[in-house]
């Protein structure tokens, strides 16, 4: 599957919440494996208490389903209690892969 689209989202997890949030995000995966258009899907941590997920898309009508898909609802139902600031979602367009 082609990718043309993605997202880059970095999270910040409130003090104390490091290990919830990861459990959270590597729960994640599950939900994710059941969206057709979603091509590829990593979380990662990038420093003790910063997170990210990167994602692709083979169009613009995958990615809207994702950020409405059960990943993003759940994470809005859990952001209160795990986050220290709102998820920066960055929509990226895709011009190279391997």
């Amino acid at each position: 599957m082609s990718s043309s689209v993605g997202l880059l989202v970095t999270l910040a997890a409130k003090p104390g919440k490091e290990k919830e949030l990861a459990e959270f995000l590597k729960a994640a995966q599950d939900l994710v494996g059941r969206e057709p258009d979603t091509s590829t899907w990593y979380a990662f941590r990038i420093n003790a208490s910063q997170f990210g997920i990167y994602d692709t898309f083979p169009h613009e009508e995958g990615r809207k389903a994702h950020l409405a898909g059960n990943v993003a609802k759940a994470l809005g139902a859990k952001a209160d209690e795990l986050l220290a600031s709102p998820a920066e979602i960055q929509p990226v367009e895709i011009l190279a892969f391997k």
